[in-house]
């Protein structure tokens, strides 16, 4: 029946998020702490990802340009996913593959901290902007799944990888959204103090 099916979905997102709590609370911790550092000494967050993640880059993006939960001052994120001229121009003149390692490139600085998300770990192109990332010395916060794919080998000791512990996307994308919601929470607390909020 449909409506169980439904129920389904609910009970297997709130049971990976349950399981996964435990095991990804050290590591966001720590991409709190990186990204901290990085926003409070004048750097940057760039986020880039495909699909629904490139959708949760945007989000995270806006989180941080704007507000989360509380009135805070702005804070500097860019989402690589967002200008179509870019990437169209780059996907057109040299390759899909390096649409956001260039961006990266030009936009990125020593001390940033680049935000990957894939939910695979194989994507090619993240993984291009993870190598143009380490080039330019910014720390990478990688998200992934499925066991990490290709990012668990190209990330360094002093970048932070989530790593969600299941196989199906849907399931992925849904805890990367929460992941992302405990980094910005963290990051407003560890500026602001800790608050109770109105929601």
């Amino acid at each position: 029946m449909l409506e169980q099916r439904i129920e389904q979905h609910f009970i297997d997102s709130a049971d990976l998020k349950y399981q996964a709590a435990h095991v990804l609370s050290k590591p966001i911790a720590a991409a709190v702490q990186a990204i901290l550092a990085s926003v409070t000494s004048g750097g940057k967050v760039l986020a880039c990802g495909n699909g629904g993640s490139a959708a949760d880059a945007q989000h995270f993006a806006a989180e941080f340009i704007g507000r989360y939960e509380r009135e805070r001052p702005e804070l500097a994120a860019i989402a690589l996913t967002t200008d179509s001229s870019i990437i169209t121009a780059i996907a057109n003149d040299y390759d899909f593959n390096v649409i956001f390692s260039k961006q990266v490139r030009g936009l990125g600085s020593t001390g940033d901290v680049l935000l990957a998300l894939s939910t695979s770990g194989n994507s090619a192109n993240v993984l291009a902007a993870i190598e143009a990332a380490h080039e330019r010395d910014m720390t990478v916060v990688a998200l992934t799944g499925k066991g990490g794919g290709k990012i668990t080998q190209a990330l360094r000791e002093t970048d932070v990888h989530i790593c969600v512990p299941h196989d199906r996307t849907a399931r992925i994308q849904e805890v990367h959204l929460l992941v992302l919601h405990c980094i910005c929470d963290g990051v407003d607390t560890q500026l602001l103090g800790d608050q109770e909020t109105g929601t």
